[in-house]
Order: structure tokens, then sequence, then C-alpha cells
């Protein structure tokens, strides 16, 4: 009998209870912070309709959008539906114009949700992964976006992360660069995307690319010298002071700055862009330098969910990059030697006449608040063995109660990482392996 391929589906992973136990100590991190800002917890289905999502992420992003295949007698035609959530944005999109007499104005909710892309499995690429997006519906002030900023940054330094910086510009801003050097609005589109680059490609990229994209040479060639200077974004912020559009996309970020004040690392970044076409006002991105990398984004999507319904609603979210982020606080783990995160102590057996009593004692310890596991490990009950046990999840405190601790009423407790251990009054249990796993 041939053998079944045990590993996941490319572009997935399986994850292991100590790797569990770190992305939900993060999630539940991220709910209290976020709930702590006065945002609520919504979710939605896994798949959505699949003109729910077409035609929301740009030409490449739809491509990426994992379709499903009709089902029953309409399966052998090809054709599909339904297809897996992309992002949770236009998820989002879709309950306010759905529910919108329902919810409050303005709605301000979270979510943490896998999503799925049909990308090419890369390193540190995947198919499916999760997101933590929190989002603003229905206010056009540019206090939601700095709120917006302010959750995301919170939430970071909650998580325990630092050595980050936010990039903060306006796609109105972006649009009058555009104009201001002379690129004709038919390539706006074009010139943004190679833009978007420039911290991958650098400028030289960049500039091939704009020239690959058939945009003047002109135009190239002043973008060129003014990013190349010693003050780009004053460059810039002088070249848009001749455009309508750039100076109201100035006033945006100018005010988001104000609001959010000099206790936040946020800065104008004049090319910054955002690849996804529904942003319509100001945009961000928090780049950890450790990493190199994006670790969140978002942006104002004020047209977004007018798709949905006859008038357009002002919306403003934020999106964190949990898979790096989670890679973040496992290097930062690994660095301070943390032990795995299992029960706080095990309650061992020393034999099958004992083990009645090993189940009161462990109901006991986490009647007072202590995570606890019996050990259940069946066959030969050797001490050493279940002690290696309890070392390997991570366990730091072990209790034991053999014949002569259960006829003088005492118990046995073990600090595992000292080696430590003392036998007390079993009425003095709980408060004396409180008080270990408290030094």
């Amino acid at each position: 009998m041939a053998s079944i391929d045990a590993n996941p589906p490319s572009g997935t992973r399986d994850f292991l209870p100590e790797e569990v136990a770190r992305r939900e100590h993060a999630f539940a991190t991220i709910r209290a912070s976020f709930a702590a800002h006065g945002f609520a917890p919504l979710d939605t289905p896994a798949f959505e309709r699949l003109e729910v999502l077409t035609g929301k992420y740009g030409e490449e992003g739809d491509q990426l959008i994992f379709k499903i295949l009709r089902r029953g007698d309409h399966e052998a035609s090809g054709d599909a539906d339904l297809a897996l959530r992309y992002d949770l944005t236009v998820p989002l999109a879709r309950v306010a114009a759905r529910y919108g007499s329902q919810l409050p104005t303005p709605f301000k909710r979270y979510q943490i949700a896998p999503v799925w892309r049909a990308d090419r499995p890369g390193k540190g690429r995947y198919r499916e992964f999760f997101q933590c997006d929190v989002d603003t519906i229905g206010s056009d002030s540019l206090v939601a976006d700095a709120s917006t900023l302010a959750a995301v940054t919170d939430t970071l330094r909650a998580l325990g992360l630092d050595g980050f910086r936010v990039q903060l510009n306006s796609r109105k801003a972006l649009r009058g660069l555009v104009e201001a050097y002379g690129v004709d609005v038919a390539q706006e589109s074009e010139a943004l995307t190679a833009l978007d680059k420039l911290d991958k490609i650098g400028l030289d990229g960049v500039a091939a690319e704009l020239t690959e994209r058939e945009l003047p040479a002109a135009a190239i060639a002043a973008l060129t010298a003014d990013l190349s200077g010693d003050d780009p974004a004053g460059a810039i912020r002088e070249r848009l002071a001749g455009s309508q559009t750039g100076t109201a996309g100035l006033a945006e970020v100018d005010r988001v700055l104000e609001l959010v004040g000099d206790d936040q690392p946020v800065a104008y970044a004049p090319v910054l862009a955002r690849g996804l076409s529904y942003y319509t006002g100001p945009v961000f991105e928090v780049v950890h330098d450790g990493l190199d990398a994006t670790i969140a984004a978002g942006g104002r999507y004020d047209g977004l969910i007018g798709m949905f319904q006859s008038q357009d609603v002002p919306a403003t979210g934020g999106s964190l990059g949990m898979e790096r982020i989670l890679l973040l606080l496992e290097q930062a783990a690994a660095a301070a030697d943390e032990r795995r995160a299992g029960p706080q102590v095990l309650v061992t057996i020393m034999d099958d006449e004992t083990a009645a009593d090993a189940v009161t004692v462990a109901a006991r310890l986490r009647a007072s608040g202590l995570t606890t596991e019996l050990y259940t490990g069946g066959g030969r009950l050797k001490l050493a063995k279940q002690l290696k046990y309890a070392d390997r999840r991570g366990v730091r405190v072990a209790v034991i109660r053999g014949a002569d601790e259960r006829d003088a009423a005492t118990v046995t407790l073990k600090e595992l990482a000292s080696g430590e251990q003392r036998t007390v009054a079993l009425d003095d249990l709980e408060r004396e392996a409180a008080a270990l796993l408290d030094r």
C-alpha cells in the first residue's frame, strides 16, 4: 500500500503546541490592546462570493484570489462562484453595507483571522496566514486615521516590540506628485507602482522601471535628482506646492502628524504608495529596522464600501503583519532563553493506588489559580521519566506524593530549574506552590 505524503500543502504550516501557545498569547495581547482603544470584535466567513472579492485588489491581486469551484452538477464546468477571503477589509466593507443601519456610527471593529493568497510560496511567504485588522467605518475625520496609528503602535509595544518606525503619506499627495512631475494621469498607477518599490530596489532600480514603463525622461530625471538629494521629503514638498491636489494631500499628512504627536515614531515618506488600489487618503507602513521589513500597514479607503451600496462611506484602518511579528517575538524569546510555555505545575503519580489522590491534589492546585497538569503517561510510573516529561513541557514545579507523604499528610514540591525540593504540610500546598512560582 502506497504511503500518503504527510507534509501540509505547499504554503501552509502545522503549528505544534509551543508555537500555538506563543501565537495565542500574542492574539490575546492584541485583542486586549484593540479593545482598550474602543474597537469591538467582528468575525466573517472564511469564503465570500467571488463577485465580492474581484476588482478590489488591482489586477495582480485578483490573480491571487483562491477560487472555489462550483459543486455538484456544475463541478465539471471548471467555473468558480466562491473564493477564500483575500483580506479582512473587503469582507468588512460588505458587512458595513449589509448591516449599516444596525451598527453605531462610527463603527470601530477589529478582526483576527486567517486569509488566503494563491501566491507562489517562498521563504517567509505563505498561502495561508493570519491578519489582525483594526478599522473605523463612518468617520471622515483625520482623528480616526491618527487613532488607527495610535492603536497599531500601542499594540506593537504591548507585544514587547520596539525598533520600529512609521512611514506616512497620502494618496492625494501621490496624485499631486505625478501631476507635479509632468506624468500623464493615465500613467499614474504605473508610476506609483514603481515608486513604491524604492526601499526594495533602490533609486536606480526605480529609475530603470520607470524608463521601462515609458514615463517621460524629464520626469524621471527630475524625480531622481530630488530623491537623491540631502532632503528628499523637502524637495518633493516644494514640488507639490504647485499642485492643488498635492497641497491637499500634504495637509492631510501634516494634520495626522500633528494629531499623533511627538511621542509616536511617525514621519512623512513622500513616495510611499501602498499597493492596494482602494486607498483614497492617508496611507502608512510600519517598518521594523531589525527585520528590515514592513510589520503593519493601512490607510483610508473612502470608496470601498460604496461598491456594495448606493453611496460612499468613509473608512480607515490598519493591519498587523502577524507572521513577521511572530517571527520577531520568537527571536526575542530565543534571545532571552525563554522557557517553553507549559503548565506551571505537574502532579506526578507514584503508583495506581495513589492515582485518585493525585487527581484530587491537581484539582486543588487548579482551583487556586495555578495551571496544573496531571501526569497521564501510563506504563511504568517511574519518577525520573515523569520529571523529564515535566522539564520538556516547561513545567516549573513538580508535585510528588508517595506513601510516606500520604502517611504524614505532607507533599513534596520540586523546583525543576534549581533541583531544590521541599516537603510541606498538605494544608499548605497551594500557598507553598505559589511561593515557589513567585520566586
